[in-house]
């Protein structure tokens, strides 16, 4: 199947975070605080996805109060922490949704997401990805993790669906992006 009639099916989008929604690196304060460093542009294409009724989620093994807050300033439908085996977590969002899995897209960037990746409509994943998971997947982003590969998909999937781009205008703006004289 042509890559874009994959994306136009896509109603839930699911997206792993190590490695995918950031650059895989796990920075610890000297309490042991953990903290992870976002994409601004990942964000606005996750953003959009809400926006244009997509339903969009986050499953990851681990437990970050910083994933929350992030999820929440996103307004990611359905956040899923502490998740070890990711497809459980996968199926019960196809059934609570009412979707097959031709209906569903993920981005997962290393072993523990095969399982998800090979079950999907639309496998995706950031460029840095380990090989075994490059080979499965049917897009792989031309952006590494953290680094735009969440906002490549995100374009791609509202794109092939027919949404166009929505620009904001800034105050004293024409909106071709030179100030009004």
């Amino acid at each position: 199947m042509d890559l874009k009639e994959r994306a136009k099916r896509i109603k839930l989008m699911a997206f792993d975070v190590d490695g995918v929604m950031t650059d895989g690196s796990v920075t610890y304060d000297e309490n042991g605080v953990e903290y992870k460093t976002f994409n601004a542009k990942d964000g606005h294409g996750l953003v959009r996805m809400a926006k244009s009724g997509f339903v969009t989620a986050i499953i990851t093994a681990r437990n970050n109060g910083t994933v929350t807050h992030r999820a929440k300033n996103l307004n990611i439908t359905e956040l899923h922490q502490g998740k070890k085996y990711k497809l459980p977590t996968l199926e019960e969002l196809r059934v609570k949704y009412n979707l097959s899995y031709d209906e569903i897209s993920y981005m997962g960037d290393d072993l523990p997401d095969v399982c998800c990746l090979e079950k999907v409509g639309l496998a995706c994943c950031p460029n840095d990805a380990v090989d075994e998971v490059k080979n499965i997947c049917h897009f792989v982003s031309s952006k590494n993790g953290g680094k735009g590969a969440v906002r490549e998909l995100c374009d791609f999937v509202l794109e092939s669906q027919g949404i166009e781009k929505e620009y904001i205008v800034c105050e004293g703006s024409n909106g071709s992006g030179s100030e009004v004289k």
